[in-house]
């Protein structure tokens, strides 16, 4: 600009070097508009600083606002971005303009995903926006910067939980994601057969209880048991239907057994069978069982089975002289029978329906016989007359 005045200037010379006062005239004019004109360009010329999500530059421009700088350098701004001041605000040499550009990053909190909007320039401005417990655990540094695109950021928040292992219950708060990582915190290690109640890539919420069973597979344990017997029965035509008579007795064998153990927490859970083995072979039991049918009783009548040898026979004697003057047949009606006077219920109760329907049809034999299972049961107690066989 000032070597087109310097030109001009001398011009207004003639070639003989006389002062020309019409092309002063002219020239003037045009000089004039070329002052005006460096006087505008000094005055619009301006040094902004440009600060983008951080990044801090230099900018000079002739823009009047902020958003013909921005234009002029080179910068789409986007409807969601974020321009401070405003870009409709008038720019004077020192201005700052501050641009936050909108960025979609993807979020995991806690498990669950979704995208963000945000003109945040950096992850903690944004953990900050989503109103998360500044302790969460982050998955990039809070410093770090996001993209317009493409950035994911996943975040725990704290929670409490409840570790039940190893015969003790303790509360923790953590941040981990998965419950793997909780153990491991906590300083849990897991056996090849330990059992969790929560699988170790479940994701963490709060007030979770995660409960470790230890398991131990490597016991073992004996024992022994009884081993039935058989029994071997054989016929006999010269027995009664109903008799029986054992001819051998029967003994039970034993059987050793080995069993895999499952402990859970100490406690026996299972056992299998490995081995067994018989140490003791059982006996057989043999039976012998009468065929022959019964003879038919008369109704009323005696059945004929033979009563065993008389026992205390001297003793009844006594009693029965008592009781029924001795007439072991006698039957006055008043509900007692035989010489030893038994009523219906303690005759038949003590087996004497074997023998008759009452002590009156029964031999002497078969009375004493009957008497005697009634005395080892109950003494002398049942017989009014039983002082008499102390006499």
């Amino acid at each position: 600009m000032v070597q087109k005045i310097r030109a001009i200037v001398v011009k207004f010379f003639t070639s003989d070097g006389k002062l020309s006062f019409v092309k002063v005239g002219t020239q003037f004019v045009v000089v004039v508009a070329l002052v005006l004109g460096l006087v505008a360009f000094v005055g619009n010329n301006k040094t902004v600083t440009l600060n983008v999500d951080g990044k801090v530059s230099s900018v000079q421009t002739f823009g009047g606002t902020v958003g013909q700088v921005v234009k002029g350098a080179n910068l789409e701004l986007q409807s969601a971005d974020r321009v401070t001041p405003a870009a409709d605000s008038h720019v004077q040499d020192g201005s700052v303009i501050n641009v936050n550009l909108a960025k979609a990053v993807k979020v995991s909190l806690d498990g669950a995903e979704r995208t963000i909007s945000t003109t945040s320039p950096t992850v903690e401005g944004l953990v900050t926006e989503l109103g998360v417990a500044s302790a969460s655990e982050l998955s990039v540094p809070k410093d770090a910067q996001l993209a317009v695109s493409g950035s994911f950021v996943s975040i725990s928040t704290p929670k409490t939980v409840s570790i039940v292992a190893d015969g003790k219950a303790d509360k923790a708060t953590t941040t981990a994601s998965d419950v793997a990582q909780v153990l491991a915190d906590a300083g849990i290690t897991l056996g090849a057969s330990d059992r969790v109640s929560q699988p170790g890539n479940a994701p963490v919420v709060n007030d979770m209880v995660i409960k470790v069973s230890r398991v131990d597979a490597s016991k073992t344990a004996e024992a022994t048991e009884a081993v039935s017997f058989e029994t071997l029965t054989t016929e006999d035509a010269s027995m009664v239907k109903g008799e029986k008579k054992v001819t051998q007795a029967g003994v039970a064998g034993t059987i050793n057994k080995s069993f895999k153990l499952v402990l859970v927490d100490g406690r026996e859970a299972s056992r299998t069978l490995v081995s067994q083995s018989v140490s003791t072979q059982p006996v057989t039991e043999k039976v012998t069982v009468g065929t022959k049918p019964k003879p038919a009783a008369q109704a009323g009548a005696n059945t004929g089975a033979a009563a065993p040898a008389m026992m205390n026979e001297a003793m009844w004697d006594k009693i029965a002289q008592c009781e029924s003057t001795g007439n072991w047949s006698v039957n006055n009606g008043n509900g007692y029978y035989g010489g030893l006077q038994f009523d219906i219920r303690t005759w038949l109760g003590a087996g004497g329906g074997a023998y008759a329907p009452n002590a009156s049809l029964a031999s002497k034999a078969q009375q004493i016989d009957i008497a005697n299972r009634v005395y080892a049961q109950r003494g002398l107690q049942p017989w009014g007359c039983g002082w008499a066989a102390s006499s």
